[in-house]
């Protein structure tokens, strides 16, 4: 999640047994999101050559869905608010479901959980999931803090005090205000689904008080920067933050990441498979899904992200330091401190937006 909007085109020439849907697929996915042999091993097996272009926000995709020709054939949305909002709209093509042999591998409380905006799984398949929390450099967050400082807590970013302390060693809030509110919303003990005009006014006003306090919004520039010890405090999301952790140990310059749950709440997310109703080439996005699902694929896919997957199949193949880390796999205390962020009516996606809009000009 770090450039968008870069291509990168596989080429070669591979054959399969059985139909083909041949040509070319057309992926638009988050950055960082496949394993390093993701889309070879897909085109050596099928022949179809994948090209890929990246986003780091789910509203610079959604723009694109919206204003229509996209050309993509799959593209990998939130759950929610987002890919509830376009199955709303009429933007995806009805899977096949036929055609993907795997989806028995799914975990079913995933699946029931996805029929609550896609009654009869019609239209997503679950890709990856995972939470947003905090990214903390502990050496760094207890110099400036001290020794007992309280590492579970949304007051690392909310409270003007101790952001103020750490924004000579960095902080950094991601550019997503669903994200963002909910998180505010929820340290200031309010419900985070909640959009009524004076709780976000309330949200707005903390995160007006610890803007002077925050070097940069941004949702994927931190990966980089936690690692190399260039912040101490990050909202991310729990795979990119695992990501900072294991440059930081490659690297060995002593930078320990930690991730955290804030005990408050945090938000629990899963990333969907979806094919737009103008999709190119809709053989080979079903294709790529029917892929996706084989254990040992998604599996390589979690072992270099580090995000959970929904393949009950593939846990068995999970690198022990992945299906044990519970940054990746929260312990089922933990899960019940999670909300799902919920999809909203226009007109609070557009008040929701505006007080974001001024926030970030305002800084």
């Amino acid at each position: 999640m770090i450039l968008p909007f870069v291509l990168i085109s596989l080429l070669g020439i591979a054959a399969r047994a059985g139909a083909d849907p041949g040509g070319t697929l057309n992926l638009y996915n988050w950055n960082d999101y496949f394993a390093e042999e993701t889309l070879a091993g897909f085109q050596a097996k099928t022949g179809i050559r994948p090209r890929l272009d990246v986003y780091d926000a789910n509203e610079v995709l959604e723009a694109k869905l919206f204003a229509g020709r996209s050309g993509y054939d799959l593209v990998f949305p939130t759950a929610r608010p987002f890919a509830a909002r376009h199955i709303q709209a009429d933007l995806y093509r009805p899977l096949e479901r036929e055609r993907l042999t795997g989806l028995t591998r799914l975990d079913p409380a995933i699946m029931s959980a996805l029929e609550d905006i896609d009654p009869g799984n019609r239209h997503l398949v679950p890709y990856l999931w995972g939470t947003s929390g905090l990214g903390i450099d502990l050496e760094k967050v207890r110099g400036a803090l001290g020794d007992d400082a309280d590492l579970d807590t949304w007051a690392l970013l909310f409270d003007p005090d101790q952001a103020a302390k750490l924004a000579s060693c960095g902080i950094s809030l991601l550019d997503d205000p669903s994200e963002v509110f909910a998180a505010a919303l929820v340290f200031l003990g309010k419900d985070p689904n909640r959009y009524e005009a004076a709780d976000l006014e309330s949200a707005a006003a903390l995160i007006r008080a610890i803007y002077p306090h925050v070097r940069y919004i941004h949702s994927s520039q931190y990966i980089s920067d936690l690692a190399n010890g260039e912040l101490c405090v990050a909202m991310g999301y729990s795979g990119d933050v695992a990501q900072a952790q294991a440059r930081a140990e490659e690297a060995g310059k002593g930078v320990r990441i930690d991730y955290r749950l804030p005990r408050e709440g945090a938000a629990v997310w899963t990333d969907v498979m979806a094919i737009p109703r103008d999709a190119p080439n809709p053989d080979a996005a079903h294709a790529f899904i029917d892929y996706i699902l084989e254990p040992a694929v998604i599996a390589a896919i979690s072992n270099a992200v580090y995000y959970a997957n929904p393949n009950l199949e593939a846990t068995p193949l999970l690198e022990e330091a992945v299906r044990a880390d519970p940054g990746i796999y929260p312990s089922a205390e933990v899960m019940t401190r999670l909300f799902v962020i919920a999809e909203r009516e226009d007109a609070e996606i557009r008040a929701l937006n505006r007080l974001w809009t001024r926030l970030k000009s305002n800084r």
